[in-house]
């Protein structure tokens, strides 16, 4: 059975950091590109970033470009997204998803495996 478990969210003031870690077990990623969405109260599931299968070639939501970094370790099949500056708009549910193919994609129709998501909340 594939599963993406997140974690690493939690409460953090703004202008904060938080690192949120994707791991995943039931097979390998390494060949696949994984990506991070996130969805708040009210609001649509949206496009936070995505990440190639060698690492290199990533992209971002323009609302957190220059502010988050995406990263993926191979050897431990996990992929991180680091947040920092956080905002209080950033706060919402943040999902892992994995896609069936090895390049980079910014929909979720596009992503084939998800996990259940980790709360990040960031206070004013």
């Amino acid at each position: 059975q594939v599963q993406l478990v997140e974690s690493g969210g939690g409460l953090v003031q703004a202008g904060g950091s938080l690192r949120l870690s994707c791991a995943a077990s039931g097979r390998t990623f390494s060949s696949n590109a994984m990506g991070w969405f996130r969805q708040s109260p009210g609001k649509e599931r949206e496009f936070v970033a995505a990440i190639g299968w060698t690492g290199s070639n990533t992209v971002y939501a323009d609302s957190v470009k220059g502010r988050f970094t995406i990263s993926r370790d191979n050897a431990k099949n996990t992929v991180y997204l680091q947040m920092n500056n956080l905002k209080p708009d950033d706060t919402a549910v943040y999902y892992c998803a994995g896609r069936l193919s090895t390049y980079v994609a910014t929909t979720q129709s596009q992503y084939y495996y998800w996990g259940q998501g980790t709360q990040v909340t960031v206070s004013s």
